[in-house]
C-alpha cells in the first residue's frame, strides 16, 4: 500500500482479516504513525484531543510501516515503487495516496499562511487559536467553515472570503447553499461573498477591490486535488482531476494495481457516472472490496456516498449524489433548527439527501438510496412524516 491514511490502514488490516498470511507493506510519506483526519479540523485544534492514531495493533499483525518514505515514480514493468530512500518492490500494489490541498497562488513560503491538511498542518495552527489572533480564512467550503467554527469557539476574531457568490458552492445548489450564509453572522464570523484575494502579504489579505484585512494568521480551504504527480510516465491511467482511473472493482489501468480512497475515482452504475469522492466515508468503504479483489475476488464497488461536518454548532449530513436535473423536496423550516432536503430524480427515486440536525433523516434516506427506493414528494416533503414511511 502506498498511502498510511485511512484507505491505506483499512486495505492492509482487511487483507489479514481475510487471511493472506504474505508480507504487507505500508509506505507513508510522513513520519507520524497513521491517525485519522477528521479530527485535525476539530478536536487536535481546539486542544480537546492528543491525537489520532489509529488502534491498529501494526506489529501484531505483521504489517510492516515504511513511513517517512515519499514515492517519486511507478515502474510497473519492474513492479517497483520509487521512494526518496530507494526502491520498495512489490507483487501487488494499493494506490491510497489521498488528496493534497490547493494552494493559494503567491503564498507559497510566506509565513502564517496555512493548509489544513496534516497532523503536522494542525499543530502548526494550533498557536493561532491559543493567541486568538484575528484569521481569514480563503475559502467557504467544507474545510473553511469547520476551521471558522473552531476559531471562534477559541475567541478569534475570523473573516471568512469566498470568491463564489455563497458559501459551498461547489458542493450545494444555490438556493439550499445560500441558506448556510446566515450561520456566519450567527456564530460572529464576517462572510465576504464574490471577493476574490489579489495578494497576502505578513499581516494582510488584499482583495481584488482593495479592501484590506488584518490577518494574524491566514488558513487556505480551496479544495484539493488527488496527489498522484508521482504516477507520471507509469501508464496508471489519470482523470481530468488527476485522480487515477479506477473500474468498478478499482483496478486500475496496470495489472495488479489497485487504487482506493480520495486519490481514485470509480464508474457508479447507481448513478450512471464516474465519481471522485473526497470524504473519510469512502475511504473506510472502499478498502474492504479492495481487499478481497487484491487476494483474488471479483466484488462490484458502488456505494451510496456519505459525509459530515460539524459548523457553527449544527451536525451537517450528505448522503448519496444527485444530478442538477433532480427535483429539490425540502422538509422543516429553512429558517429553523432543523431542516433536511431530499432530491428525487424523474421516477421519483432518491438520490440524494442533506440533512441538518435531523440524523434520522439521513439514516432512513441512506438506507432508502441503497435499495433504490422512490418516495411519495407530499409524504416526503412533510417533516412530521418518518421518511421511511414516504417510500412508495
Amino acid at each position: 500500500m502506498v498511502g498510511a491514511g485511512m484507505a491505506g490502514v483499512r486495505t492492509a488490516v482487511g487483507l489479514r482479516e481475510r487471511g493472506w498470511r504474505g508480507r504487507i507493506s505500508l509506505l507513508g510519506a510522513e513520519t507520524h504513525r497513521p491517525y485519522d483526519r477528521p479530527p485535525l479540523s476539530k478536536a487536535l485544534l481546539l486542544g480537546t484531543a492528543d491525537g489520532s492514531a489509529f488502534d491498529v495493533d501494526f506489529e501484531g499483525l505483521g504489517i510492516e510501516l515504511l513511513l517517512g518514505r515519499h514515492a517519486v515514480a511507478l515502474r510497473p514493468a519492474e513492479r517497483v515503487v520509487v521512494t526518496a530512500e530507494g526502491p520498495e518492490p512489490y507483487d501487488r500494489l494499493v494506490l491510497a495516496t489521498g488528496a493534497e490541498p490547493v494552494a493559494l497562488p503567491g503564498t507559497e513560503g510566506l509565513p502564517d499562511v496555512h493548509l489544513l491538511r496534516t497532523l503536522d498542518d494542525a499543530a502548526a495552527l494550533r498557536p493561532v487559536l491559543e493567541q486568538r489572533r484575528d484569521v481569514v480564512v480563503v475559502g467557504a467550503g467544507w474545510i473553511g467553515a469547520e476551521f471558522a467554527t473552531a476559531a471562534r469557539e477559541a475567541g478569534c476574531a475570523v473573516t471568512v472570503v469566498e470568491a463564489a457568490d455563497r458559501p459551498l458552492a461547489g458542493a450545494l445548489p444555490a438556493e439550499v447553499a445560500a441558506r448556510t450564509a446566515a450561520w456566519y453572522e450567527e456564530a460572529g464570523v464576517r462572510l465576504l461573498t464574490g471577493a476574490a484575494v489579489a495578494s497576502v502579504a505578513p499581516g494582510e489579505v488584499v482583495l481584488a477591490d482593495g479592501t484590506g484585512l488584518t490577518a494574524g494568521a491566514v488558513v487556505v480551504g480551496i479544495g484539493a486535488r488527488p496527489a498522484t504527480g508521482w504516477l507520471a510516465g507509469s501508464g496508471v491511467e489519470l482523470g481530468p482531476d488527476r485522480e487515477v482511473l479506477a473500474d468498478d472493482r478499482l483496478r486500475t489501468s496496470v495489472p495488479d494495481v489497485w487504487a482506493v480512497g480520495d486519490c481514485a475515482s470509480f464508474p457508479s452504475a447507481r448513478y450512471g457516472t464516474r465519481l471522485l469522492v473526497h470524504h473519510w466515508d469512502n475511504a473506510m468503504q472502499g478498502p474492504a472490496t479492495a481487499a478481497a479483489n487484491v487476494l483474488g475476488g471479483d466484488e462490484v464497488y458502488d456505494p451510496v456516498p456519505y459525509f459530515w461536518s460539524e459548523q457553527f454548532g449544527r451536525f451537517v449530513q450528505y448522503a448519496g449524489h444527485h444530478a442538477p436535473g433532480d427535483a429539490a423536496v425540502h422538509r422543516g423550516d429553512p429558517d429553523g433548527a432543523a431542516w433536511s432536503v431530499c432530491w428525487l430524480r424523474a421516477d421519483g427515486t432518491l438520490s440524494g439527501l442533506l440533512a441538518v440536525d435531523r440524523p434520522r433523516d439521513l439514516v432512513q434516506g441512506r438506507r432508502l438510496m441503497e435499495r433504490g427506493a422512490a418516495l411519495d414528494p407530499e409524504r416526503a416533503a412533510d417533516p412530521s412524516v418518518q421518511l421511511k414511511n414516504a417510500a412508495l
